[in-house]
């Protein structure tokens, strides 16, 4: 049976220019990169090289650009250095936040080290920018606000550039998760009032295990690890050389073909939501659509009935593979938190799917996806 992958927006296939690029760090390249010899050397350059590329990419310094195992550590960081070294006494949040954020801030919150406020939302999802203004005036504390650049599960987009202005008028730090949207959008962090911003390699085919923490170098944090004066002293233990090698390649090709990738996946998504639409006419589209949300993702909730409810599973056995939510939650059968905070407790009978596309997905699939889902639901 061949299998259709549609659940991109949890990981990507290793595109095979990133494993060319990575192989001689697997094979003959091992060297420890701490260490003063021509093995270790040689290893040490190629991670300030990955270090510029990357910079270069995302328009700041290399100073700036600090490697991680992926995007939970790069927000669990960001999000306990801004309260634990830099003074922020209140943290706001959104209820459709990863759990990597929204944890995070939970945690910090009940060991009361910050209050914490979850800014509202409009009736499709979107922050309110008016609230955030509000929550932000009437804060006696210094803030942090971490929000997500593009929501993983309903794709919605945040006005980032809004939310930095705002940030910068009521003196608070902005921490943005930018998972989903580093890697498929031209990214200029010079021009943003950012001072965190988290990425994850496997999110537009480069590999698991490594991603960025952008700290802008106008601030100051204690190291995240400690036991080793790696990544300047801010991220103790031996690098993942050949992730970090592979992350900076990933990235370099993307941005490469941004333009003609994403016209293309976007097209893949139009495609779906009209043939959903036309084939399912209960069916609703979560979230917003068009330049409000990535063009990556499209989450559709179809009317709970006997058939539908075990839907996920039955696609699944049919070699179809998408998802109901987040990957770090996809184990668990119940809605997830975003569907229950989009629609307020309206959610119990929908049966929530996401679809999310690369560039090496086909029309093709999606009509084979539509002819089993008419006779699934």
């Amino acid at each position: 049976m061949q299998r259709i992958y549609f659940d991109n927006a949890a990981t990507t296939s290793l595109d095979p220019q990133v494993l060319e690029a990575m192989m001689p760090y697997l094979t003959e390249k091992f060297g420890n990169p701490s260490s003063i010899y021509s093995y270790g050397r040689e290893t040490k350059m190629a991670i300030e090289n990955a270090r510029k590329t990357v910079a270069k990419l995302l328009h700041c310094n290399p100073g700036e650009i600090f490697f991680t195992s992926g995007g939970t550590e790069s927000s669990n960081t960001a999000i306990t250095a801004a309260v634990r070294d830099l003074g922020c006494g209140h943290v706001i949040t959104s209820p459709i936040e990863h759990h990597a954020t929204l944890h995070t801030a939970e945690n910090i919150a009940k060991s009361g080290q910050a209050r914490l406020s979850f800014v509202n939302l409009t009736e499709n999802g979107q922050v309110d920018l008016a609230h955030l203004e509000s929550l932000l005036a009437g804060s006696p504390e210094k803030t942090l606000v971490t929000l997500m650049h593009a929501n993983n599960e309903i794709g919605n987009l945040l006005d980032v550039a809004a939310v930095g202005e705002l940030c910068k008028k009521y003196n608070a730090l902005f921490h943005c998760d930018m998972v989903q949207t580093i890697g498929h959008y031209p990214i200029d962090l010079s021009s943003l009032h950012i001072h965190f911003a988290s990425s994850a390699g496997h999110k537009f085919h480069g590999p698991k295990g490594v991603g960025i923490l952008f700290i802008n170098e106008e601030i100051k944090i204690h190291p995240m690890l400690n036991g080793g004066a790696q990544e300047r002293n801010m991220r103790a233990g031996t690098e993942n050389l050949y992730g970090i090698v592979g992350y900076a390649k990933a990235l370099e090709l993307a941005m490469q073909k941004q333009q003609e990738d994403s016209d293309y996946v976007r097209g893949l998504k139009d495609y779906m939501a009209q043939r959903v639409t036309e084939s399912f006419p209960a069916a609703t589209i979560n979230g917003e659509n068009g330049s409000k949300a990535l063009y990556t993702v499209l989450n559709i909730s179809f009317p709970k009935t006997d058939k539908s409810e075990m839907l996920l599973f039955n696609l699944d056995m049919a070699g179809i593979c998408v998802s109901g939510g987040s990957a770090c939650s996809s184990g668990a059968n119940s809605i997830s938190h975003v569907i229950k905070a989009l629609y307020n407790g309206r959610s119990e009978n929908m049966v929530p799917i996401r679809f999310s596309f690369s560039k090496q997905n086909t029309k093709e699939e999606i009509d084979t996806v539509i002819e089993k889902l008419k006779e699934l639901v």
